[in-house]
């Protein structure tokens, strides 16, 4: 005899229905870690030297980690050691809320596509060279100049350079993550009307710069130009340097927000 727990006339019940899975929350920012520290500590700088330094504190630390061309004409006998530092570390300084809140937006729009395809420690390295370049020709321009360089718009500016290698999709060519697309070479680029578009623009806009027509923030405050092409040129050129490639597209969850760049 066969063992039964249910009733011999009882009909079965019917399977429970499951609710449907809520969809992952998307976030407000989805930046690479290693952009989003960038972010925080050029936040946190900017953060001590308006909050916490005196008026002679913040002069040195312009002076101390601030970008002067005028310091490659002067024997190293004669000063200290910042001509060694200073052409990366001027890039970490920013001189108000404008420039900071600036430069971060343009930040975030071109360096998330850019660390994710290169990874962490490639960007730290792209950073800093990039930095150099913008500052190189800066000195060159500016040659024994004593103005002072800050600002993180050289990085950026390398970093928009690199984008016109892999961000912008090709025409007649469907979307996708941008750091995912073969890199372009310079004749490629070059060819590209989505690429050449953008850097016709980003030349207008640096050229208004140089006739004394900033974009946004207060035309009294001196803009170097050519170090946003410094940095540009740099980005641009010697990309290839850095980019490790295109990498197979990881599986995310629907409504994961992608890296899109568009013209």
């Amino acid at each position: 005899m066969n063992e039964q727990t249910a009733e011999p006339h009882k009909a079965p019940e019917p399977p429970e229905v499951q609710p449907p899975a809520r969809p992952p929350r998307e976030p407000v920012f989805n930046l690479p870690p290693a952009l989003f520290f960038s972010l925080c500590l050029l936040g946190v700088i900017y953060a001590v030297q308006e909050l916490l330094l005196s008026y002679d504190a913040l002069n040195w630390l312009f002076f101390t980690f601030g970008f002067v061309p005028a310091r490659y004409v002067i024997p190293l006998s004669q000063q200290g050691p910042e001509l060694f530092w200073t052409p990366v570390t001027y890039s970490l300084l920013h001189g108000s809320v404008q420039h900071i809140l600036f430069n971060a937006f343009w930040l975030m729009a071109f360096g998330a596509p850019v660390v994710r395809r290169i990874g962490t420690l490639r960007f730290a390295l792209f950073w800093v060279f990039s930095a150099v370049a913008s500052a190189a020709l800066h000195a060159v321009l500016n040659w024994g100049d004593v103005s002072l360089l800050i600002g993180a718009s050289g990085v950026i500016s390398g970093l928009m350079g690199a984008a016109c290698r892999f961000a912008f999709p090709a025409e007649r060519r469907p979307m996708a993550p941008a750091h995912l697309n073969p890199r372009l070479s310079i004749v490629e680029a070059l060819k590209s009307r989505t690429v050449v578009i953008f850097m016709l623009l980003w030349l207008v806009g640096n050229a208004l710069i140089a006739v004394g027509i900033p974009l946004v923030g207060d035309s009294d405050q001196a803009i170097a130009w050519d170090a946003h092409i410094g940095g540009f040129v740099f980005g641009f050129l010697l990309f290839s340097l850095f980019d490790r490639g295109a990498r197979p597209p990881v599986m995310e969850p629907d409504g994961t927000e992608k890296d899109m760049l568009q013209s």
